[in-house]
Order: C-alpha cells, then structure tokens, then sequence
C-alpha cells in the first residue's frame, strides 16, 4: 500500500480492529471514545513500560521504552511499550551505542492471553516497523499479561504478517471512505467501553423505521 504521511493510521489500532472493526471505526474514524474499567487500568498497567525516561542497560540488553515506530509500507506509525536490544554478532547497530543488537518486541496486556489474536497482530505489526527502519530481521517477539505475570513468546511466521497486511489494507480503506461498518454483536460487546455509543441493540434489530414501529407496537 502507498500513503502520504498524514494519511499514516495508528499502530494501535490494529488491536481495535481486529477485535471489532466497529468499534476501530467509531475510535479511529469518528473519534469517539469512552473510557470503562479496563481501559483505566490498561493505561495504568503501560503507564511505566510507555516511560522514555526508563532506558536501561542489565548486561548485554538494552531496554528501551515507549519507542517510537512507523511503516511508510504499511502507512502506520505508534509506539512499541518494550524493546529489548540484545547483543548479537548478527545485530544492527544502534544509533547512540555501540556494538550489533537484535531488537525483541515485547508487548504489555493489563489482563490475561485471549482467544482472538488481536495483540498477536500488534505485536506483528510492531516488529514489522522496526524491520523496516532498522534494516534487519525480527523472527520473535512476546506478549506480557499483567493476570498471569509471564511472557508468551510469538513467533512471528509469515502468516501473521500477511494477516497484518490485509488488515491495514482494509483499514486504509475504510478510513479513505470515512466508513463505519455495521455491528456484529457478540458477547464481548459486554465489555465493550463503546458499548453505550455503539448502539449494537438497536442496530442488531435492522433499520431505525423497523425498529421504531415495532416499539409503538408493543407500546
């Protein structure tokens, strides 16, 4: 895909997307936004991995935090919460340090692993931008759940990154359209934060005309 900079979608709305491409428009397109319980503490649990100020060095890895990416392939741009920079003979250099180092994305989740792979495509996504920028090859990253304390590794297989690709294309043009698609209800719609703003009780019963004669109806 081919952009103009200011036509570059956020990293972090890929996650969104995946999930539920309502939900990604009414944020990304329409800019609403409502925060619930989840949210709160999502942003308080990346609140220190998000610190630039928090770069640390423990032996041969480099911490960086709250990194700046983008992708003019992909027409995206964000923040990666985690890269550690491990040395390695088959790194790249760093700018500021010296030595190689292989970059390791890690993304931070507040709750625990999920049955959709909406954090495996950030992550992707991720790494696909440092590629990019940094001339060299990602094949790993990993996922920390702030519920269970630990780290799911991710292979980053082909694809995954094919899944990224065919996403941000759809995105891109959903998002030149101005479009917001209809809703899919579903159970997770529960937890939504947009959940008041979506609607998806009204929409799921068809077309505003339908739905108002069948209240007088019942009324």
């Amino acid at each position: 895909m081919s952009c103009r900079e200011e036509e570059w979608l956020a990293l972090s709305g890929l996650q969104h997307f995946a999930f539920c491409r309502r939900q990604w428009a009414l944020i990304h397109i329409e800019s609403q936004w409502q925060d619930n319980l989840r949210t709160v503490e999502g942003g308080l649990f990346h609140a220190r991995a998000h610190d630039e100020s928090q770069r640390e060095r423990r032996g041969d890895t480099l911490i960086l935090r709250g990194l700046p990416v983008f992708s003019a392939r992909l027409g995206v741009t964000g923040k990666c919460d985690v890269v550690e920079c491990h040395a390695s003979p088959q790194g790249v250099p760093l700018h500021g340090e010296g030595g190689l180092w292989q970059p390791y994305p890690v993304e931070y989740k507040r709750g625990a692993p999920k049955v959709h792979n909406a954090d495996a495509l950030q992550l992707c996504a991720q790494a696909m931008c440092l590629e990019e920028m940094l001339c060299c090859t990602i094949p790993e990253g990993a996922l920390f759940y702030g519920e269970t304390r630990r780290r799911t590794v991710l292979p980053l297989t082909e694809a995954l990154r094919g899944q990224v690709r065919d996403m941000l294309e759809e995105m891109h043009q959903l998002y030149h359209r101005g479009h917001t698609p209809k809703v899919r209800p579903s159970k997770a719609c529960n937890a939504c934060s947009l959940r008041e703003l979506c609607l998806s009780v009204l929409l799921r019963r068809g077309q505003a005309g339908v739905y108002l004669r069948q209240a007088m109806e019942e009324a």
